[in-house]
């Protein structure tokens, strides 16, 4: 039994290891996969800013904004979050505002996304805002900036 026991504290020591040493690496690739999706997303509403301009008018429907100003507003977080997601700077802030951005697109768009032909994009919503809420909970993690600059300060 003592024998059994003390192979379990080893391999779970082992496992708690391997985690240590995983979860920067883990934090660093959603890191990198997000600051993809969202900063695409804001370069192509950079790129033809009149018809983001019509979508944000006709066809999100943003709640107590006008469509001019949630275009400027969700462009600018599409393109400024990531960024400092990708570094590691205000991680969790920039987390927590591609959140807001992502919830804020599911609802304005959601008598589309909601609809049977659309259940890929509404999974993609649903993905993207649980793989934040892990950076969120987490922060960005040993590689990043923040945590560099932290650790130099000390």
């Amino acid at each position: 039994m003592n024998k059994t026991l003390a192979r379990l504290c080893q391999w779970h020591q082992a496992g708690e290891t391997l985690a240590a040493w995983l979860n920067p690496l883990v934090l660093l690739l959603l890191r990198l996969y997000l600051f993809r999706v969202f900063f695409l997303s804001g370069l192509t509403k950079l790129r033809d800013w009149d018809t983001t301009l019509l979508l944000f008018s006709e066809e999100y429907h943003v709640p107590l904004l006008p469509p001019e100003l949630a275009a400027v507003m969700g462009t600018f977080g599409e393109l400024v979050m990531p960024v400092l997601l990708l570094l590691g700077i205000f991680g969790r802030f920039a987390a927590a505002s591609l959140f807001m951005i992502n919830l804020m697109a599911f609802v304005s768009y959601r008598h589309v996304l909601l609809l049977p032909n659309a259940h890929a994009a509404a999974l993609d919503h649903l993905e993207w805002g649980l793989l934040i809420l892990v950076l969120v909970a987490q922060g960005s993690g040993r590689w990043s900036l923040w945590r560099s600059k932290v650790a130099a300060a000390v």
